[in-house]
C-alpha cells in the first residue's frame, strides 16, 4: 500500500480554475460556486471582447436560473462587481450564446463533507477496523474530480460492524446527502489491494482509497455516459503511458469478455482517437 497521497506516476491537475472559459468550455459539470467566483473575477478584467461579455451575461443568467431568487440577489448584492455586472448584463445581445452552462450547473461534493461524514462514522467503531473506497469519491476527495455525488462506494462490502447499524447509516444520508454503497471488487483491475492509498485514520476507522489510475481503468468499461465524462476529465490528468502500461498488466481478465472489451474499445476510442492498446 502506499503511505499516501497520490501515487508520483499521477500528474494531480487541478479541478478548479478562475479563468472563465477554462471552467465552463468543454466540460461535463460546472459548478454553481465555482462559476459564480469566476464570473467575478472575469468581469475585472479591463477591456473584454463581445464573446466573453456574452458569456459573463449567460453565466449570470444560469446561475439566476439555478439559484432560488434570494440566493442569487444577496451574491449579486455582495458582489464587488455588481456594476460591471449590471451594466453587462443590461447589453443588446444578439441571442444565448452558451446554453449550455444552465443545463451543466451542479453543487459539487466538498471533500471536506465527506472526511466529516466518516468522522461520525468512525464514532460508532469500537476496535480497529478497515474500509476500502473506490469509485468517484477516490477521486473527489484528492482533487482529480469535482462534481456531485451521492455514493460512498466501498469496496466487497460494507464492514459487518457499520452495516447493521441502519438507523446511523440512515442519519448520515439524509444530513450529509451520501449513502454507503457497495461494489464488487471483480470491477477493478488486478492487484488492486497493492496500490492501495492511505487517506486517514479516525479513531479505529483506517480509510484507504483505491488507486486513481485503478478507478480509471474500471470505468474504462462501463456503458454509463457518467462514467465516460469523468474519464473525459481525469485523461488530461495521467500519465497516459501509466496507463497503457496498467491497462496491459491488469486487465486481461476483466478484457476477457466480450461485452466489457467492447465497451473499453469505445471509450478508449472517445478518450485517445486511438484502437485500445493490445
Amino acid at each position: 500500500m502506499s503511505a499516501g497521497g497520490i501515487n508520483r506516476s499521477v500528474s494531480v491537475v487541478a479541478t478548479y480554475t478562475k479563468d472563465l472559459w477554462k471552467l465552463v468550455w468543454g466540460q461535463p459539470w460546472i459548478d454553481a460556486n465555482d462559476l459564480a467566483v469566476a464570473v467575478q473575477e472575469e468581469a475585472q478584467h479591463d477591456s473584454l471582447d463581445y464573446r466573453t461579455r456574452l458569456l459573463i451575461r449567460d453565466s449570470v443568467e444560469a446561475l439566476k436560473q439555478y439559484w432560488n431568487a434570494p440566493r442569487w440577489e444577496a451574491w449579486l448584492h455582495a458582489s464587488p462587481v455588481r456594476a460591471r455586472l449590471d451594466a453587462i448584463c443590461a447589453e443588446p445581445f444578439d441571442k444565448v450564446g452558451f446554453p449550455f452552462i444552465r443545463e451543466s450547473l451542479m453543487e459539487k461534493t466538498d471533500p471536506e463533507i465527506v472526511r466529516q461524514m466518516l468522522r461520525e462514522l468512525s464514532r460508532r467503531v469500537r476496535k480497529p477496523l478497515r474500509m476500502f473506497i473506490g469509485g468517484s469519491i477516490a477521486l473527489i476527495v484528492p482533487g482529480l474530480l469535482a462534481r456531485a455525488t451521492g455514493d460512498i462506494d466501498v469496496v466487497d462490502e460494507v464492514p459487518e460492524p457499520l452495516r447493521n447499524e441502519h438507523e446511523l447509516l440512515d442519519d448520515l444520508k439524509q444530513r450529509y446527502k451520501l449513502e454507503l454503497t457497495h461494489f464488487q471488487q471483480h470491477y477493478l483491475p488486478s492487484g488492486w489491494a497493492d496500490r492501495l492509498h492511505h487517506h486517514d485514520t479516525y479513531g479505529d476507522l483506517q480509510i484507504f482509497f483505491v488507486d486513481p489510475v485503478d478507478v480509471f481503468l474500471s470505468k474504462l468499461t462501463s456503458i454509463r455516459t457518467k462514467d465516460l465524462d469523468d474519464l473525459r476529465v481525469l485523461a488530461p490528468q495521467f500519465d497516459k503511458a501509466v496507463i497503457v502500461q496498467r491497462l496491459k498488466d491488469t486487465m486481461q481478465a476483466t478484457l476477457a469478455s466480450p461485452d466489457l472489451l467492447e465497451r473499453a474499445k469505445n471509450n478508449w476510442f472517445i478518450l485517445f482517437g486511438e484502437d485500445l492498446p493490445q
